[in-house]
């Protein structure tokens, strides 16, 4: 394979597998921390540089009260216990995201894996947690405008770079695959700036199936494609000029 050096993924369709077993919506996010766990693990053996996974949105702060209880105590308890199995795959691990609406104990908890992996140089895993794309994209600009009111920026030269650099994580490469699961065809406000350029790759499969085989056939799939960014790219041989 080309192993893509940034892949992102839309984890999607835990309750609808959930509901498809006669189970509680919860039971479809306790059994996404498998998924997560073998992709993970693949992309630190096949060489990705950064993973980044959509958690936990903006919007699902809107969820009712009692489910979003249970997944921060799940996701509590993944940071607690995937340590060992960070470290033993050289991952290192960051979240993204309006992180001051996490709970007290979740963000702490967090801190303390992010600080545990710090050192690592394998995989970058990225959780993006009470993330939204446009609330980055607003966050950036609100960064830009202090700064300018300060004197520090002048305005007339603020261009792509300048946002790029406000960003959350602007050292992260855009991701070259960007892989949604069951099937659905939009983007969620996920790193909306990012996903300028980035194939897509859909499946109908809900996230507690997913695991390294159908990551592995999204990657072979895009990688039959040709990145064009917006320029003219004639087939070689052609005899065109370019």
């Amino acid at each position: 394979m080309n192993v893509p050096g940034s892949i992102a993924i839309i984890m999607d369709g835990n309750g609808r597998w959930a509901r498809r077993q006669g189970l509680m919506r919860i039971r479809g996010h306790e059994a996404g921390v498998e998924a997560v766990r073998d992709v993970t693990e693949a992309c630190a053996e096949w060489g990705v540089g950064d993973l980044t996974l959509y958690a936990f949105s903006w919007e699902n702060w809107q969820r009712p009260q009692r489910e979003i209880k249970a997944l921060m105590h799940l996701l509590r308890r993944f940071l607690e216990d995937e340590r060992p199995t960070l470290m033993d795959n050289n991952v290192r691990l960051s979240a993204v995201g309006r992180l001051e609406r996490l709970p007290d104990k979740v963000l702490a908890v967090l801190r303390e894996t992010e600080e545990l992996t710090a050192d690592l140089d394998g995989l970058h895993l990225h959780l993006a947690l009470s993330y939204g794309g446009r609330a980055e994209i607003a966050d950036a600009a609100r960064a830009i405008a202090v700064k300018a009111a300060a004197g520090e920026i002048d305005p007339d030269e603020v261009d792509e770079d300048t946002v790029a650099a406000h960003l959350y994580q602007p050292s992260v490469p855009d991701p070259e695959l960007l892989v949604r699961t069951a099937g659905e065809m939009r983007v969620s406000n996920f790193l909306l700036w990012q996903l300028s350029y980035t194939e897509l790759f859909v499946t109908d499969l809900c996230w507690p199936e997913f695991r390294r085989e159908h990551l592995a056939e999204a990657i072979e799939a895009v990688g039959t494609r040709t990145r064009k960014f917006g320029r003219v790219v004639e087939p070689q041989g052609s005899g065109e000029t370019p």
